[in-house]
């Protein structure tokens, strides 16, 4: 894809180097785009969350791992994947309209700070009413930055719940949409009686801090029951799709129907 080049002034030497990398790897790269489906306890499909795949420009069966990739690019590279993203997912707003079913794009903090500063871009987004922003934590944000009264972005959703900074700390700060667990976390607590119990009773106590709780990483029939047995609102993961191309979305939508 053709992207629009865009720089930002660096002061020192290490910020220098780290840019030249980051420019290395954007050029060696090629992005493609998938989608997984979400969800709901009852059966009924909820969203549709967009997922990227990396390989080597010269070699398509070399792949980068995404959190890699992205904690190396400049916010600035960040923001143009975003631009990407967006593009491709204002082409197949009727389906998303027709169907009533949301999309989900992974996002991390400091890019949100900074497409705050492109008024275009954020009337962009007030046009997407669909969309929802998935906050991931491969990049942290400045240690005076803040997520909390953010508007502009819609209601914001928080991914992977119980790895890293996606903790009890993070829902503290931001009033989220949605709150999705780790399958770590998921399948840990599965492991014991003591710890399915647990993980009722942690369910229970998130869904006070947001709108509903989705499971990542179901990957069997019997994880599957588990969660809808459970307090979680809606569930992702192989059992109940594998990422598919773009292509496919308005298939897997009229089956449904």
């Amino acid at each position: 894809m053709n992207l629009k080049q865009i720089t930002h002034r660096l002061y020192t030497p290490e910020a220098n180097i780290e840019s030249g990398q980051a420019q290395r790897l954007w050029s060696a790269c090629e992005r493609a785009y998938t989608f997984q489906p979400i969800y709901r306890t009852s059966g009924r499909l909820m969203a549709v969350e967009m997922l990227t795949a990396i390989t080597d420009r010269e070699d398509a069966s070399r792949r980068v791992p995404p959190d890699h990739y992205f904690a190396a690019i400049t916010t600035a590279q960040r923001v143009e994947v975003v631009r990407e993203q967006l593009s491709l997912l204002e082409h197949l707003e009727s389906l998303f309209l027709r169907f009533n079913i949301l999309a989900s794009v992974n996002i991390d903090g400091p890019t949100l700070l900074a497409i705050r500063q492109e008024p275009a871009m954020l009337a962009r987004i007030a046009r997407l009413p669909w969309i929802r922003f998935e906050l991931v934590e491969h990049i942290r944000l400045p240690s005076n930055a803040s997520l909390a009264g953010m508007p502009e972005f819609g209601p914001l959703w928080l991914d992977d719940f119980g790895t890293g900074m996606a903790n009890f700390s993070s829902l503290s700060e931001v009033r989220y949409d949605y709150i999705k667990v780790a399958r770590e976390l998921f399948i840990m607590l599965r492991k014991t009686a003591e710890g399915r119990n647990l993980f009722t009773l942690l369910l229970q106590l998130m869904n006070r801090y947001c709108n509903g709780v989705i499971v990542e990483g179901v990957e069997t029939a019997e994880e599957w029951r588990a969660v809808q047995a459970s307090p979680a609102m809606a569930a992702q993961g192989y059992f109940l799709s594998r990422p598919q191309p773009f292509n496919n979305l308005e298939h897997v939508l009229l089956q449904l129907v």
